[in-house]
């Protein structure tokens, strides 16, 4: 099992807007795809206070790399991500990294 680690710092004041569209567009078309979440936070306490943390789950780099590129290729998610952006954009910047659990790890 493989875990994509994924950071996404938005701009100012957009942080709800992005919660939003995960809440109410993302996460539908990701179930579509079969993309599995294994858990989302922002920052209470530290420096980042307008910052989206997530994990998604993978199966092995093969299955990512499809389900990924067809998510992105929705044509429904381009609508709608266009579509929330229209008056300003929302996130500044995005960190990606691909995680393996440890033999010790309490996740597999």
């Amino acid at each position: 099992m493989l875990y994509e680690l994924r950071i996404y710092d938005c701009c100012p004041g957009r942080l709800p807007a992005l919660l939003d569209r995960f809440q109410n567009t993302t996460l539908a078309i990701w179930d579509r795809y079969g993309i599995r979440q294994a858990g989302f936070w922002t920052t209470v306490i530290g420096p980042h206070n307008h910052r989206l943390t997530y994990l998604l789950q993978w199966e092995s780099l093969a299955e990512r790399e499809k389900k990924w590129n067809a998510f992105m290729a929705d044509p429904e998610w381009q609508e709608k991500r266009a579509a929330s952006e229209a008056e300003k954009p929302i996130v500044a910047n995005v960190a990606s990294e691909i995680l393996t659990p440890t033999a010790f790890s309490s996740v597999r």
